[in-house]
């Protein structure tokens, strides 16, 4: 390896939530199996979850005093103030000492003052927009990006088309051979074969409203011929496995955290999830009928932004959080038994898989060094 490619020194900034790291730490992973002996940097928000995460996954991190705003104009958005302009000063300095050729942002709440004090001293910077309706920040940071990396199409509503490539969202696995999984899942989750199954998906934490509406029709379950596999999260599994065991359960299979994904895609005929940019790249590439529950509580309602792409495609069908007590385990339960829409869900949520995202925008960002 050339001296040259031993010096590349790539910035990567943002976190917040697993939707914007695990994209950075995946670009990093193909960065490094590019370039094994490049310098990689990581910026992140302090108390936040890469600050631990990134770490863990075998790269430095520094972080900044950085917050998101405050709804409904709270006088503590004095302070949010006072740690950017805190932040804005610190990655000043981060830049400075680190010299990067290229830096990335991923989104979340550090890579703004990042990517801003890179693009005042002329350095290039790649915007990596997980979701399909670009928040404040990537607009404002697009005017001086050299490339803008998506995951939807249609983005150049919000950002320059020139600056535009479709490279889709990093994800886990490739899922490549599920079908031959099949048997193998249905005796991990000590599922019956020839039943149906459902897969529900609540996050690491867990989602209140997905739960609460499986866990108010257990009895509609039982009756239905669906199995079930729920993943409460951590934060809602005591109470979950308490109340489906209260209720005698048989075909409901409750757990806290999937270690096997593959296998809870490869055992599911139906799935119901939120609506997170890396969720729904992972699911296209499982191609299974899904059922999508945006969560209201996320900025700028990106996620029911993210469920509309698929469902104005005839790639998912869509129950709103405020709808989903009465109607999200009827619509899984109809969806299961109507054969042909559930295979057209899948022929159609499979065009919009986009295989290889990380090494992609990996070998985007090398041609951004100036050699």
């Amino acid at each position: 390896m050339s001296e040259e490619s031993r010096n590349i020194r790539i910035i990567i900034s943002g976190g917040g939530t697993g939707g914007h790291l695990f994209p950075a730490v995946a670009i990093a992973n193909a960065l490094r199996r590019i370039e094994p002996d490049m310098k990689i940097l990581f910026v992140g928000a302090e108390g936040k979850m890469e600050m631990q995460k990134v770490p863990d996954a075998g790269y430095e991190i520094v972080g900044l005093p950085v917050a998101g705003l405050i709804r409904g104009g709270s006088i503590r958005n004095i302070s949010v103030a006072y740690r950017l302009f805190r932040s804005m000063l610190r990655a000043g300095q981060i830049i400075k000492k680190f010299a990067p050729d290229v830096v990335v942002g991923v989104g979340g709440y550090a890579s703004g003052p990042v990517l801003k004090q890179a693009q005042q001293r002329h350095i290039p910077t790649l915007i990596q927009e997980q979701n399909s309706y670009a928040g404040v920040t990537n607009k404002l940071l697009a005017k001086k990006a050299v490339r803008i990396c998506v995951a939807y199409e249609g983005m150049e509503k919000y950002f320059p088309e020139e600056k535009i490539m479709l490279t889709g969202n990093p994800v886990r696995q490739a899922y490549d051979n599920l079908a031959s999984l099949r048997g193998e899942a249905l005796k991990h989750f000590k599922l019956e074969p020839g039943m149906p199954v459902t897969l529900v998906l609540g996050g690491s934490l867990g989602a209140g409203t997905v739960n609460d509406s499986v866990g108010g029709s257990i009895g509609l379950i039982e009756t239905s011929g669906v199995q079930m596999i729920w993943q409460t999260g951590s934060h809602y599994y005591d109470r979950m496995r308490d109340l489906a065991e209260a209720q005698g359960v048989g075909r409901i299979r409750v757990t806290g955290f999937i270690n096997r994904m593959d296998l809870a895609y490869a055992a599911a005929d139906v799935i119901i999830s939120r609506a997170g940019a890396g969720t729904i790249s992972e699911l296209a590439l499982v191609g299974k009928p899904v059922i999508l529950v945006p969560s209201p509580n996320v900025a700028e309602d990106h996620q029911t932004h993210n469920a509309m792409a698929l469902v104005n495609r005839g790639a998912a069908l869509l129950v709103r959080d405020a709808d989903a007590q009465d109607a999200l385990v009827k619509t899984a339960i109809d969806l299961v038994n109507d054969t042909a829409k559930r295979n057209s869900l899948s022929e159609n949520i499979r065009k919009m898989a986009i295989r290889d995202a990380d090494e992609v925008i990996a070998r985007e960002v090398l041609k951004m060094v100036k050699r």
